[in-house]
This record gives C-alpha cells, structure tokens and sequence, in this order.
C-alpha cells in the first residue's frame, strides 16, 4: 500500500492510493480514529488491514501541492551518517567502522514538494539525497532477523544541511535541524510494496544527476540500523531511520556546489517515490545576529 497524508478542506487527512486517485482512509473505513498516520501506527496490524480493503476503491485526484509530509510530526529522525564508503571517502574520512549517528527534530521537517527553506544564517546549503524507514511496531533489542516486522515503511526524504554549523563544532545537531530543511514523502510506502534492500537512489540538481548509488551499497544495512538503534533507545510508531546519503554532495565538488534560491532539487528511490523541492530564501532580517559560523565568537561566550 501506499500511505498520504493530504491537505482537504477538512484538514489533513490520511489517505491510501486506490485504484485511481487517494482514498480518505477514515471515511471510506468507518473509522474516524485512523484519520491519521500517527494513529494507524499505534494501532498496528488491524488498522493495516482495514485500509487495505478499502485500497482499491476509486478516490479523489489531488495535485502534488496538497501532499503534505508522508509522516507528519514525527517524534524523531533518527540517522546515519556517512553510511555509504563513497561519501565517507569524498569528505576525507575513513569507512566508519561503527555507525555515525544524530538525531533531528520534527520542525525540521516538511512536505514531498513543499519549498525547501535555504536558512539565512547559511551559504552552505547542502543537498543529502536518502531513503527513510518508517517504524510500526518498533521496540526494545530488535535483533536484525526480525527487523523487518518492525517496519512501517519506507520514504524518501533529503536531510539538507547547513555545513557550516555542522562543522563549527564536533557535534552535528545545529546544522541538521534549521526549520523547513527536511522533505519527506512523498508516501509511505509497505514492506509488501517494495524491496529496499537493492534499489537505486538519484539526486538531481536542476535536472543534472548529482548523486547515484544503491541502497546495497550501505555500510549499515536497514535490518542492522534497526538493530544498531533499538540497542540503546526503544524505537516508537512513527519514528523515522534516515539510513545515509551516498556521495555526491555538493560540499565535496570542486568547486563546491550549494544549494540556492531558484534551484530545483529532486530525490528518487526506486519504486519508492520522488520527492521535488524548490529553494527559497528564509524571509527574515536577522540584522548583525552575532551567532554566525565562520565569524568571531560572540562575545561573553
């Protein structure tokens, strides 16, 4: 199945693509609780296969604008970094023998082919093309062999980073979590839909392929991150795992290349989706802010 979350003029709403068009999942079910993502995950199995009866009913076209993030509001993003040896190589790392791993926020997140806000405190805005695993059941010591029955899903999303205040520092939690930075959807896509283990994921700049690789190519595969996370914290409905960007990035081109308004960046993954979002400059005036990467340490610090 194929899970939305879409903007009606009832609010948004869940809703699963049918045989044409997305199907309100609450009002074709009967039941309002499963009106969104959140509250069919909580619920499990049973509401799955509710809504799977109802899938190949014929429900109503929407444009892509009404696409609202495949997961709203999620709890946690929890991610890998440099997951795949090319891009560890390209930044002048060694291949991470142990995962690399940070957390985002919900604030930073928005929908498949919603504006991507260039943050103003950035002239390093950099694209990081991953497929994201949704979690269902979830749960404590989750051994690799039974990974996959805690999975929801699957997603694409773009984990953009402002490097600056990625690298000012050790740790990378400032320059993952600018608002409006993370697109994600633009479905959530079932297990039973697609095999993810061995698909391809493409990065395109204003039509121009930036990043190319296969989710084979990983370091941390999916069953072994979900192992690697439910180790040290109990992984919930509705978290999300960002698995890592292949290379490519724009930091690592010579000359680098960033992310800038007017510019159109899309993230594919095979028999996943594409997401597709424009940039915008973040619209404010932040005068002589005094927190800026790169300047002189404010004073008092």
């Amino acid at each position: 199945m194929r899970l939305a979350t879409i903007m009606t003029p009832r609010g948004m709403r869940l809703h699963v693509a049918g045989a044409v068009g997305y199907v309100d999942v609450a009002e074709a079910t009967g039941h309002q609780e499963l009106a969104a993502l959140g509250q069919v995950l909580r619920a499990g199995q049973a509401a799955f296969e509710a809504i799977r009866l109802v899938s190949d009913r014929e429900g109503t076209e929407f444009s892509e604008a009404n696409l609202g993030p495949a997961v709203p509001e999620p709890a946690r993003i929890l991610c890998l970094g440099v997951n795949y040896s090319e891009h560890a190589i390209e930044g002048g790392r060694a291949v991470p023998t142990w995962p690399e791993a940070f957390v985002r926020g919900t604030g930073s997140v928005i929908g498949p082919y919603a504006d991507l806000v260039k943050p103003a405190l950035t002239s390093r805005f950099d694209y990081e093309g991953e497929l994201g695993v949704v979690i269902g059941a979830g749960g404590r010591y989750i051994r690799a062999k039974d990974a996959m029955a805690a999975i929801a899903g699957f997603v694409v999303l773009n984990d953009a980073t402002a490097r600056e205040w990625q690298r000012k520092a050790t740790q990378w939690t400032p320059g993952k979590n600018f608002e409006g930075t993370m697109p994600v959807g633009p479905e959530l896509v079932t297990p039973d839909e697609v095999d993810t283990s061995d698909v391809a994921l493409t990065t395109t700049l204003n039509g121009t392929v930036m990043q190319s690789a296969r989710t084979s190519q990983m370091i941390v595969n999916i069953p072994s991150a979900i192992e690697y996370f439910s180790s040290f914290t109990r992984l919930r409905p509705g978290d999300v795992i960002a698995t890592g960007t292949p290379g490519g990035v724009g930091f690592a081109r010579k000359p680098p290349v960033w992310l800038e308004p007017g510019d159109v960046i899309e993230v594919t993954v095979e028999g996943v989706g594409t997401i597709r979002n424009h940039v915008v400059a973040e619209d404010v005036d932040l005068g002589d802010w005094p927190w800026q990467p790169g300047e002189q340490t404010p004073a008092g610090f």
